[in-house]
């Protein structure tokens, strides 16, 4: 629910300084190799052999996502920023590169997190040279007129008109604004309402956004496929080398501690099922530590298939139709949520207590060893079984290597996975899934749908 944009889905600052060449060879958890070079502007180029028969994958993400909007007024402007990236270039106007990546059948899109932009192409290792072409052109030159920018604006608007359309928006808006004060998590990556109704007006600010943060030291470069490595590093360099913007530095505020329970509440007016949300403000994801990895491991024994609370509620007593958790890896402080889509409204506060008691057991040390274990493996065997195609696997290690900060951010998360111990899942539950620490949040429909009763 709280990522507007479905993916899986983090270090302050700018990427972790490398060598000028490195390789990271395959494990049992991550089987490619990754070859990787920072060129003298900065530019993180990544690139991984794999046996795709003249397929290649193409995957920028560059470090910028609804965290950095720190100027009142300005949020959503990451976003919006994806949508004008396909304006074009003196160069390559509006349109005219969309033409080319049509000639040569490429899969081309985007998307934005809270934490990063992610830019992706998907298609035959013959239109490689033009792809790096074109794509160096756009993040060293994008050019855009005021009334493009304007009616560009204006669709940002109905997009978040149509995503209000249904409770998921409303509701990660209410949680975020639960749970932060001063973190400029607090905003969705649509942003506020307020802030995008105004954004026709804001084209100078735009412009100052993309000098600000599409540079080549805020952005890695994932290629992934069937290609010759010394032919794409030559081009590379040649289209990517004149690139020498520096990425500014802005101060994320800090949230201040929590002190006690907070609670929030939607009345929705249409027809929909009763929901609950229990969050606590959880620590980021960092290559230094396991915090992450344990979180992951989380997920699944407190709601998983396997877990008392899905046997309770989902199977035995058919009280809910699905219970999870948003959780994703975050550049800063987040949130560990437990969802449930409740059958009756009536059934809330056995749902929500259910939920709390399988939290309470945790902490308390009920552990069992083996389902770890069984999740750690399944962890492992899920994320080799989803790295299908180039596109899978370079938008994931983008995703994880833009968040974490390293290009091999996606390998350290499932090295540390590996790792995880029972007693680190008491420990994390004891410091942080607390009563004190807790955000609820309920969703009830004003007009009775799914059994929902109001």
């Amino acid at each position: 629910m709280r990522r507007l944009l479905t993916l899986l889905l983090l270090l302050l600052g700018t990427a972790t300084a490398l060598p000028a060449a490195a390789q990271s060879g395959p494990t049992a958890a991550f089987p490619y190799t990754l070859n990787t070079e920072k060129l003298p502007n900065g530019l993180t180029v990544v690139r991984v052999p794999y046996p795709s028969q003249g397929i290649i994958a193409y995957v920028t993400v560059v470090r910028v996502g609804s965290r950095n909007e720190v100027e009142p007024g300005k949020t959503g402007f990451a976003h919006f920023f994806e949508h004008m990236m396909f304006k074009g270039t003196k160069n390559n106007p509006e349109g005219s590169r969309e033409k080319v990546m049509g000639t040569f059948g490429f899969d081309d899109n985007a998307f934005t997190t809270d934490d990063v932009t992610v830019y992706y192409s998907y298609g035959p290792t013959a239109g490689l040279p033009k792809l790096i072409e074109l794509e160096a052109d756009r993040f060293r030159n994008l050019e855009y007129s005021e009334p493009a920018f304007q009616t560009e604006a204006l669709a940002v608007l109905g997009e978040y008109h149509k995503n209000a359309a249904a409770p998921f928006l409303k509701m990660e808006e209410e949680l975020n604004a639960a749970a932060f004060q001063r973190h400029t998590y607090r905003h969705t990556t649509l942003g506020f309402y307020e802030d995008i109704k105004a954004m026709p007006q804001a084209y100078q600010y735009s412009r100052e956004f993309f000098q600000r943060w599409y540079t080549p030291d805020n952005t890695m470069l994932f290629i992934v496929g069937d290609f010759d490595d010394a032919k794409v590093m030559q081009l590379v360099r040649e289209n990517y080398g004149p690139w020498n913007r520096k990425v500014a530095q802005v101060t994320v505020p800090t949230e201040p501690p929590q002190t006690g329970p907070r609670t929030a509440h939607i009345d929705w007016p249409q027809p929909t099922q009763p929901r609950q949300i229990l969050a606590w403000r959880t620590p980021a994801a960092s290559v230094t530590t396991m915090d992450a990895a344990i979180q992951t491991v989380l997920v699944d024994y407190l709601t998983g298939p396997t877990s008392p609370a899905y046997k309770s509620l989902v199977l035995d007593k058919q009280l809910v139709e699905e219970i999870g958790s948003d959780y994703s890896v975050h550049r800063d402080p987040n949130l560990f949520t437990l969802t449930a889509t409740l059958k009756n409204e009536k059934d809330r506060d056995t749902v929500r207590l259910a939920l709390l008691k399988e939290v309470s057991n945790l902490a308390a040390g009920k552990l069992d060893a083996a389902r770890v274990k069984a999740i750690q493996d399944h962890e492992r065997y899920g994320t080799l079984m989803s790295l299908q195609t180039p596109r899978d696997v370079g938008v994931r290690l983008a995703m994880y290597g833009g968040i974490l900060g390293t290009p091999d951010g996606l390998q350290l998360h499932l090295q540390n996975l590996t790792k995880v111990k029972p007693a680190q899942l008491q420990e994390f539950a004891k410091k942080y899934l607390t009563a004190n620490r807790i955000i609820l949040l309920s969703l009830t429909p004003k007009v009775a749908g799914a059994g929902g009763t109001k």
